[in-house]
């Protein structure tokens, strides 16, 4: 009698912490979007606002397992003398900071050559900003929804 009895313990103490994993009480939701997301080879979030961030310039470059984003030279309808080409790169799985690096090279066009011309360190700055504030918006709709 002690041993089923013990028994049935040892299966119940095992069974209610594992019976807790999948509850319906928001952890699995919450799992799903920490800052750290590896179905890709570099954070999703901020993948998905860097994507979101430069889809108005064409793109010639996207490796999401190397987490590298290049796009083609855009042209300003409003200043079409001066164009701009930008490569982002996600260093890192987690979401922060420090993850994003942006690179941008301008030119602009003198009689007829796009001659280089230098990127002003608060546009590369600004790209930063915006790329993080949306993957940490993407990051709370994500628990929220």
């Amino acid at each position: 009698m002690i041993r089923p009895l013990r028994t049935a313990l040892m299966v119940a103490a095992i069974a209610l912490p594992l019976a807790a994993c999948g509850g319906r009480d928001g952890t699995a939701k919450t799992d799903l979007a920490a800052s750290k997301v590896t179905t890709i080879g570099v954070n999703a979030y901020l993948w998905r606002a860097t994507l979101d961030t430069l889809s108005f310039m064409p793109l010639v470059q996207t490796d999401s397992n190397g987490g590298v984003i290049v796009t083609d030279w855009y042209i300003n309808p409003q200043v079409p003398t001066e164009r701009m080409k930008v490569t982002v790169s996600i260093l890192d799985q987690d979401l922060r900071a420090d993850a994003v690096r942006v690179a941008a090279l301008r030119q602009v066009n003198q009689g007829g050559q796009w001659v280089a011309a230098p990127v002003q360190a608060a546009t590369i700055q600004k790209l930063e900003d915006i790329i993080l504030t949306k993957a940490r918006d993407l990051r709370r709709a994500s628990i929220a929804g």
